[in-house]
């Protein structure tokens, strides 16, 4: 690719993280490109915003349940070492013995969410009590206050273990606990002896508490206003890593370069396999390995990925290890996905049209259909707005206001078809779109006329 391609690219990719921005509020973000020729990394936007301190290439963010990866490498790297079995049951190393529907739950199945027990809510309520979003208050500060929490858990299990997907974050705390016991180290000591140290990592950590450059953590409030918050520190085995895109860069090559002497190509090979079919599929063969996700179907190529989420810190990794390309997406809140961001950005990295992924191609279209619409001559009017990943459609007059959200049926460049429910009934609403757009809800045509206040 000649140098004014490469600019090209790149100019691309930063104007549509400028407008995601824009448009969802987020603060600031930081992001790296990993490609073999080297690494393309810069911030946006605000890592303080009161303060007026830029984001840059070196600011540090939390990344979320990206920390997992790290966790499932530790224990890929201990199996190498002949100190577990991927085989060996949970009770071996912590004193919980949950057994859904009689049977034992082994490492193997906490790796792959595939324990048998839903999701447990611990997380979420530490994360919303701690930035005091919630009232509920639940105080786990270490792997024996999961385990604890934990016990009984077995009585809400829907499945045996290996049968179906069930994200646990519990399940990761756990094997944090499985990491020290087979090592005799802290887990925090491991992974920075073992991970971080190695590859180079300087300023990631558990606590970056001291380190001058670490983003703000900021939430959005319902007037989409930037409210400092703070970081929910807590338990770190599941989500507790904090790091920066040149670090996260390294660590994105050590899987490219399939183990980059942390582990063996054999393990990273292993971590890469879908060994757990997930429900929500992006791609539609979307999978889950050992910490990370997998995907075929990536633009007819296979990519790894992951995401990452504390509320006032997002990210997302993604790499297609055929190609050798990957990134890092870091935030200082909640707002546009950073793996949409992420994967527009590897699209335009691998030389293809990023319009080609579905998720953001419907995404651009419904964004370009917000606006207020009305009826002949003004008599009615609505407000069609997109929130989160759909579109709403508002009423508001003096006494009263409406919300109802519209769900996609089709969406094309030129034509849309959405539908909503009102007193159990189905109401389609279609969007014919050119030089002006138009709206047919119930019995009325709309015209587009200007912009939601």
């Amino acid at each position: 690719v000649s140098s004014s391609d490469q600019m090209l690219n790149l100019s691309r990719i930063e104007e549509f993280i400028q407008r995601k921005m824009s448009l969802s509020r987020i603060p600031g973000l930081s992001i790296s490109i990993i490609s073999p020729d080297g690494a393309y990394s810069r911030g946006f936007g605000f890592r303080d915003v009161e303060k007026g301190l830029p984001a840059t290439s070196r600011t540090v963010y939390g990344i979320g349940s990206i920390t997992k990866s790290f966790t499932a490498l530790a224990v890929m790297k201990l199996v190498e070492e002949g100190r577990i079995s991927l085989d060996d049951e949970i009770s071996k190393y912590v004193p919980v013995d949950i057994r859904p529907f009689g049977e034992p739950i082994r490492i193997k199945h906490l790796l792959t969410h595939t324990s048998g027990i839903p999701a447990l809510g611990y997380a979420e309520a530490f994360i919303r009590g701690s930035l005091d979003l919630d009232t509920s208050w639940l105080p786990v500060a270490s792997a024996d206050d999961i385990i604890a929490f934990m016990r009984g858990s077995e009585e809400w299990a829907v499945s045996r273990p290996g049968e179906r997907f069930f994200y646990l974050n519990e399940g990761y705390v756990l094997l944090g606990r499985i990491i020290e016991r087979a090592s005799g180290m802290r887990y925090e000591d491991y992974i920075r002896k073992n991970i971080i140290t190695p590859l180079g990592m300087r300023r990631t950590y558990f606590d970056a508490s001291t380190d001058p450059d670490v983003a703000s953590p900021y939430i959005l409030d319902r007037e989409m206003r930037h409210v400092r918050s703070r970081f929910p520190y807590g338990i770190t085995a599941d989500g507790g890593i904090l790091s920066n895109p040149l670090d996260m860069a390294n660590y994105v090559r050590m899987y490219i370069n399939r183990g980059g002497g942390i582990v063996s190509k054999d393990s990273i090979e292993l971590m890469e396999k879908k060994h757990a079919d997930v429900p929500d599929k992006l791609f539609g063969d979307d999978g889950y390995g050992y910490g990370l996700m997998i995907t075929e179907e990536f633009l007819g190529r296979k990519m790894v990925f992951h995401s990452g989420s504390v509320l006032v810190h997002t990210a997302f990794m993604g790499y297609i290890p055929e190609r050798e390309v990957g990134v890092v997406v870091m935030c200082n809140s909640s707002g546009y996905p950073p793996s949409f961001i992420g994967m527009y950005a590897l699209a335009v990295a691998m030389g293809e049209d990023p319009m080609k992924l579905k998720f953001i191609k419907e995404d651009e279209i419904m964004e370009r259909l917000q606006g207020i619409y009305e009826t002949y001559k003004g008599c009615y009017r609505v407000c069609v707005r997109k929130r989160g990943g759909l579109l709403y459609l508002e009423y508001r007059d003096k006494y009263t206001e409406s919300s109802s959200p519209l769900i996609p049926v089709e969406v094309n460049e030129d034509h849309a078809r959405f539908y909503t429910l009102s007193y159990g009934r189905r109401i389609d609403v279609e969007f014919s779109i050119s030089e002006r757009v138009e709206m047919t809800y119930e019995r009325y045509k709309m015209v587009r006329s200007g912009s939601c206040l």
